[in-house]
């Protein structure tokens, strides 16, 4: 049986949700705060001296320097990944395409394990400008090697039409940059092994307002300007033929997308590390909601991308305080039985 919300339904029930989920990942943790110092402590943070009352200092600067980065770090790569995924299963017009299962992701983590191990090198050859390029660099070594594999899954995968050649391509690109991080590993310094390890595992422990202000741009422009094609993406998932037929310019839509989404996956894991089946679950939740329409399945996919991210990262740094679980394995705990649910669905297809 098909059930279907609404727009005046569905929409403030994910942004209730998203404000109710933002509140509590601001006040649990570690540290827990409660409601009315999570308040007094941001208005604090924002503007000292504004409140009559005596608030901790503590409690302002674990808001405003550690958790509201955070938080909204994770609303910006769970909707990255949520839109990234839902425009990347209608190029494809196959549910199993996600960032992390074909490999995009592992092309990101390797652009920027470059820039991170061999650092040095980069700074010898920028020279002065190093220090000032030097937030640059991170998402766009990422951006190059997400789009240099989604470009290569495209054409391994036969233009998307194949779904066999397409989770095979995921594999051997996901492979080969395993081997190229193993290489990196080897080489790095402690520091940078560190960092690297954490990447692979996922985590937003190291979320700065730099990384949200850069990414927070990069997606919003990204996930924009993917939303004003809606209607050709929708035109295309009546099969390529039919939306040329209709108008649609398919190879450039495809190659646009090709690029936005290498942009927009490789700034979140320049930031995040890798953090897999966000792309996967969610639209397929927003379908089962809304329906595939993307000019709802667009902007949905990127509330609910935030709130699980949200929950998820709240969940993996409360579970085990003070220690901390690095969220990419609680996603990867979640979302595998579902990968292997959509698999068993399309079994038929595949073999």
């Amino acid at each position: 049986m098909e059930f279907r919300l609404s727009d005046k339904s569905l929409l403030p029930a994910l942004i209730a949700l998203l404000l109710l989920g933002s509140c509590i990942s601001l006040a649990v943790g570690a540290m827990t705060i409660g409601w009315r110092d999570v308040l007094a402590g941001l208005m604090q943070w924002s503007w000292p001296g504004m409140l009559d009352q005596e608030v901790p200092e503590q409690y302002a600067l674990v808001l405003g320097e550690i958790r509201l980065p955070r938080l909204l770090l994770g609303l910006i790569v769970g909707g990255t990944l949520g839109v990234c995924g839902a425009v990347m299963q209608g190029m494809f017009r196959n549910p199993l395409a996600e960032p992390g299962i074909i490999g995009i992701s592992s092309g990101a983590a390797v652009g920027a394990g470059i820039v991170l191990v061999f650092g040095g090198v980069l700074s010898i050859w920028l020279g002065a400008f190093y220090q000032e390029l030097q937030w640059l660099l991170l998402p766009a070594f990422a951006s190059t090697g997400a789009i240099f594999a989604t470009w290569l899954v495209y054409i391994l995968g036969d233009r998307g039409r194949s779904v066999v050649m397409m989770l095979l391509a995921g594999i051997a690109i996901s492979a080969l940059a395993g081997a190229a991080l193993g290489m990196f590993a080897y080489v790095a310094t402690d520091t940078a092994l560190r960092d690297m390890t954490m990447w692979q595992l996922g985590s937003l422990s190291g979320a700065t307002w730099t990384g949200v202000l850069v990414t927070g741009c990069i997606f919003a422009i990204s996930a924009g300007l993917l939303w004003a094609r809606a209607n050709d993406l929708n035109a295309l998932l009546l099969g390529e033929s039919e939306a040329r037929h209709l108008g649609v310019d398919v190879i450039g839509l495809k190659r646009q997308i090709i690029v936005l989404n290498g942009i927009a996956v490789g700034a979140a894991v320049s930031v995040s590390g890798i953090i897999g089946f966000v792309g996967l679950v969610v639209p397929h939740i927003v379908r089962l909601l809304r329906g595939p329409d993307h000019r709802y399945l667009i902007p949905y996919s990127a509330l609910l991308g935030g709130l699980l991210l949200t929950v998820a990262d709240t969940i993996a740094r409360s579970v085990f305080a003070p220690a901390e679980m690095p969220v990419g394995i609680l996603t990867a705990l979640l979302g595998a039985p579902f990968f292997l649910f959509l698999l068993w669905q399309q079994r038929q297809q595949i073999f």
